[in-house]
């Protein structure tokens, strides 16, 4: 299994440590050229100071009448000595030297031009029929502290630059990530039936192939989703017709019936065929549920729909006057859901708690804070039995009529409108019963 990483990290990373390596990399070189400049400037000046001096020791020879012993140039006060110098016959007798002089750094016989030791750079001169020579060195040491302190010099705002430099770094390739991220973000907010066109204008280059493919990728499956609720929305709208008009053909069947037996029968199919009406009605609600259009442009306020679905069962259904409902005020519950589709749901979660409650039970519906509740009475329901209640064709512990579509509707309802299902099993401050909580992102915007 590929281990996961962070984009951000690893660019910020590189371009740290890229930019690390080159500054380095221009350090070194830098400290390359200024050891040779620092070389050339320094053979120069031995150069310098070896011509002007050898023209002095001549002058000062000569002087003496061409008297060619030792002597030693005396300092007018102490002081340490970087270069020093002998002035020498072309045999290596020495005529004149620096007070400081090693006679081991210099070789035994005159040299002219610049030469090399290990320990130091020296440069030779001749003059009077290169009968005189000079020769000056300097310590290789004085060159390479030379070079190392500028090196150094180079390195210390290099040192300061970097952590500002890290930090450009990490700021940019962050701000550069925000619209991938914002992408991120848009596509992971979306609803589980919201398959529309993903659009990011700010996105980078590089990136857009991969939103095409996405958006190709999604109107492939807006299409086959779109087959497969409409071949099922189009089959239970073409079964209705059938069935009703079986379902009225028995009806009529049954009321000229005098024989029982036949009428026992005849009353078996009416409820089949009323159980398949059903189920084709979950069955077109169930292709709503999974529909596009749920999620509304602007929040609408959803008290006069609530109070409407639960007027309708209490007028209409046989079991309705079980029912214990206040009529919600305007603008408690507020949310961005289609009203048919809220209707559809509401319908479903009371319909269920009528069918699986006891006989002469009451169920009560309440909203307040934000959230719609239902609870009714009943058998506490296992924790495995509430995981996998909302699964299509899936009926709880119960021996009520019942398609096993209803809650399953619901949920899809809710997950496709940013809504969120609770169940509890026993109910809230009861020893038994179920609870189906449903909580609207919006909540109470007026009260």
């Amino acid at each position: 299994m590929n281990k996961q990483y962070s984009l951000r990290k690893r660019l910020s990373f590189g371009l740290a440590l890229g930019l690390t390596l080159m500054w380095l990399a221009g350090v070194l070189v830098c400290g390359l050229v200024v050891r040779h400049e620092l070389d050339e400037a320094y053979d120069s000046a031995l150069q310098e100071m070896a011509q002007r001096l050898l023209s002095l020791a001549v002058i000062d020879i000569l002087d003496h009448e061409g008297t060619l012993t030792e002597r030693r140039i005396t300092p007018l006060k102490p002081h340490d000595e970087f270069l020093t110098y002998a002035v020498r016959d072309q045999l290596g007798n020495i005529i004149l030297q620096s007070h400081d002089m090693d006679r081991s750094v210099f070789p035994k016989k005159p040299k002219l031009g610049f030469n090399s030791t290990e320990t130091h750079r020296i440069y030779g001169e001749a003059a009077v029929s290169n009968t005189i020579f000079i020769e000056v060195a300097e310590p290789l040491k004085h060159r390479q502290e030379a070079a190392i302190e500028s090196t150094i010099a180079l390195i210390i705002p290099l040192g300061l630059f970097l952590p500002f430099s890290f930090i450009g770094v990490w700021w940019l390739v962050s701000r550069s990530m925000q619209p991938v991220i914002g992408l991120s973000s848009q596509i992971e907010a979306r609803s589980a039936g919201d398959l529309s066109q993903v659009n990011s204008p700010d996105l980078p280059i590089e990136v857009k192939p991969i939103t095409n493919s996405v958006n190709n990728l999604m109107a492939r499956l807006q299409r086959s989703l779109e087959a497969e609720r409409n071949f099922t929305a189009n089959s239970a709208h073409e079964f209705r017709t059938p069935i009703a008009g079986a379902l009225a053909q028995t009806q009529r069947l049954i009321s000229s019936l005098q024989d029982d037996d036949l009428r026992i029968k005849a009353e078996g199919i009416e409820a089949s065929l009323q159980r398949l009406a059903q189920i084709s009605e979950k069955l077109m609600q169930l292709a709503r549920a999974e529909g596009g259009g749920i999620i509304t442009e602007k929040p609408i306020d959803l008290a006069p729909i609530l109070n409407a679905t639960v007027d309708e069962f209490q007028r209409h259904s046989e079991s309705g006057s079980r029912l214990r409902y206040t009529p919600t005020k305007t603008g408690m519950l507020i949310a961005q859901i289609d009203a048919d589709a809220f209707a559809i749901l509401m319908r479903n979660l009371i319909e269920n708690a009528l069918k699986h409650s006891p006989a002469g039970s009451t169920v009560d519906v309440s909203a307040f804070g934000g959230q719609v509740k239902v609870v009714n009475e009943g058998p506490i329901l296992t924790p495995d039995t509430l995981v996998g209640i909302t699964k299509r064709f899936t009926r709880g512990p119960s021996d009520a009529d019942g398609s096993g579509l209803g809650l399953a509707i619901a949920a899809e309802i809710a997950t496709n409108s940013n809504l969120k299902l609770n169940f509890q099993s026993p109910a809230n401050n009861r020893q038994d019963g179920f609870e189906v909580i449903v909580e609207l992102p919006f909540g109470i915007l007026m009260r």
